[in-house]
């Protein structure tokens, strides 16, 4: 038995569209509001923080079957995930592989906007869906 089985329910997979669209969608505020979107930006300002999430929302079971069954449980999970997830992007961020800066305003509003927009979505989705 591996260590990540039971780490993903197919059931749990729609909090992924959220879950998405609150990641990308306050890296893609952040870089209009700073006149910097453009697709080879975009592309380097995503990755460190895919990556983390694709590693964290296994390593923490974001989509696993418990995630699936209420908010109760969702919303903890995405949050701890989240948080994981932004550590690994903030410290990826940090090298010279990727563009930007590890200014303490991003990491704040990153951390925090992100984390309340994917704990937001996960509550209506289960408002939304029972």
């Amino acid at each position: 038995m591996s260590a990540l089985e039971g780490r993903v329910d197919s059931a749990a997979l729609p909090l992924a569209v959220g879950d998405l669209l609150a990641i990308l969608g306050v890296l893609t505020i952040g870089m209009i509001q700073h006149s910097t979107f453009g697709p080879e930006r975009a592309a380097g300002v995503y990755a460190p923080f895919l990556i983390g999430w694709a590693a964290a929302a296994l390593v923490i079971g974001a989509y696993s079957a418990g995630a699936a069954e209420s908010a109760k449980a969702a919303i903890p999970l995405g949050i701890r995930a989240w948080v994981l997830a932004a550590l690994v992007g903030f410290g990826l961020r940090w090298t010279p592989v990727f563009p930007g800066n590890l200014a303490v305003a991003f990491v704040l509003i990153t951390l925090l906007l992100t984390g309340v927009l994917l704990g937001g979505f996960r509550w209506l989705f289960f408002k939304v869906v029972g």
